[in-house]
């Protein structure tokens, strides 16, 4: 079983910025796709960056040029750095690392606690 704490979250102003982190055990973090994902009040959680093996990257189009996901292997971590955020930003932000097609569509079973981001006008 994945085993991810996210991290970093707060309470920011618009136009501001936010780093996220995830954090994993062993090597699941390197060895696989990972992905950042979202849920805000009364929506369906949904797919904000991925991140492949290979370091390709794919963007929620809402997110993109703002938001850039990158690894640390040293680390074994995964950060999402979140720029110019926006009130519709708001929302628990979670990680997960798994195959390319299971973490484009956010395909998985476990989630972590999640980190709440939240952007005020």
């Amino acid at each position: 079983q994945v085993h991810l704490v996210e991290s970093g979250g707060g309470l920011v102003q618009s136009g501001e910025s936010l780093r996220l982190s995830c954090a994993g055990t062993g090597r699941i973090l390197s060895d696989n796709t990972v992905g950042w994902y979202r849920q805000a009040p009364g929506k369906q959680r949904e797919t904000v960056a991925t991140l492949t093996i290979s370091d390709s990257t794919n963007y929620a189009s809402s997110v993109k040029g703002r938001f850039s996901i990158f690894r640390d292997k040293v680390k074994n971590a995964v950060y999402l750095q979140m720029n110019s955020l926006k009130p519709e930003d708001t929302a628990v932000y979670f990680c997960n690392a798994g195959t390319l097609w299971r973490t484009l569509k956010g395909n998985f079973t476990s989630w972590g606690q999640g980190t709440q981001v939240t952007v005020s006008s």
